[in-house]
């Protein structure tokens, strides 16, 4: 009797993946290259674990509890300000999904309305997307109303202006009040961080990078298929790890993704869906370093590497 192991079982890779929120559409590519064995593909045997209220996913990472994580470009800063080695690896959100919401026919349509006006921002927010509308907008601290993540305050009050994710508080406010708000994504107003980065540590790009190209290419993949192909493997995938998550809602995320170029837009559609550049990382450290929240001296360059992303080999898969 013979007994026949295939080699790529006994070499996939164990590695776990947090991600920055519970399972939504907005970690899509993540959950369909799972679900699709492509992770497998790669030779990679992956968890994903989702983050959620309480849960300090970069602690995990920085704690070797996950060996990648979910961010933004604000974190890989932090992590360069705070001599943290950790980095991003690529950025598969070209814009980044925040939205300022207003109230229709309430002289509220444009963020130029919202000058001396009351919105409601989170602790977090304040020190990502605040100081850029103080630089561009002229607003002021004395602006800010704490927003606790609940939508009661706006459905209340047809002069309160909220933030929220493109791909999530306008759906349920419309299910809510069957009107459509005024929605003003901030990215179309040159507020153009890079977000749904991966993070690593510089110890594992240093030791196995072969490891971390897969991962990256696997998950790129995974995102082209989701936005591009079936995303009904994906989405079980997310409904399963999150029961309160609805296909209706889905549905809407992922459109806004496709239609508002979050994903594909700029950059990415030459060179493919993860892609950045040193320019946008140099002019998003300098707004916020205007704004004293990092060194004056610091080397941002440190917060990120172009190794693993920018890669001809993805232009067929752009639509």
């Amino acid at each position: 009797l013979s007994v026949f192991i295939s080699f790529n079982t006994l070499a996939k890779d164990k590695i776990i993946l947090s991600t920055n929120w519970l399972a939504q559409a907005e970690h899509g590519g993540f959950y369909q290259a799972l679900a699709n064995n492509i992770y497998s593909k790669y030779d990679i045997d992956i968890s994903i674990r989702p983050g959620g209220p309480g849960v300090n996913t970069k602690a995990l990472l920085v704690a070797g509890k996950v060996d990648f994580n979910i961010g933004g470009s604000a974190g890989a800063l932090i992590f360069v300000k705070s001599d943290i080695p950790f980095k991003a690896i690529a950025a598969i959100f070209q814009k980044d999904p925040q939205v300022l919401i207003s109230h229709p026919n309430q002289g509220n349509d444009r963020i130029q309305d919202f000058e001396n006006k009351t919105i409601l921002i989170s602790k977090f927010n304040k020190v990502t997307f605040w100081p850029f509308l103080k630089a561009k907008f002229g607003f002021n601290d004395e602006q800010i109303k704490p927003y606790n993540f609940s939508l009661q305050p706006f459905l209340e009050d047809v002069n309160a202006i909220q933030q929220g994710y493109v791909t999530s508080e306008p759906y349920s406010i419309k299910k809510a009040t069957n009107i459509d708000p005024i929605v003003n994504l901030l990215a179309d107003y040159g507020y153009m961080p890079y977000a749904t980065t991966i993070e690593t540590s510089n110890e594992l790009i240093n030791s196995n990078p072969n490891l971390v190209q897969r991962f990256v290419d696997a998950s790129i993949e995974g995102w082209y298929s989701y936005l591009f192909g079936d995303p009904t493997p994906g989405n079980d995938l997310i409904k399963a790890n999150n029961k309160e998550m609805s296909d209706d809602l889905l549905d809407y995320a992922r459109g806004e993704m496709i239609n508002r170029g979050i994903v594909i837009s700029g950059q990415a559609e030459k060179e493919g869906i993860g892609a950045m550049n040193d320019e946008r990382w140099k002019t998003f450290y300098e707004l916020m370093r205007d704004q004293n929240l990092y060194p004056i001296d610091m080397d941002y360059k440190k917060a990120y590497t172009l190794e693993f992303v920018n890669s001809s080999k993805w232009t067929k898969f752009n639509q």
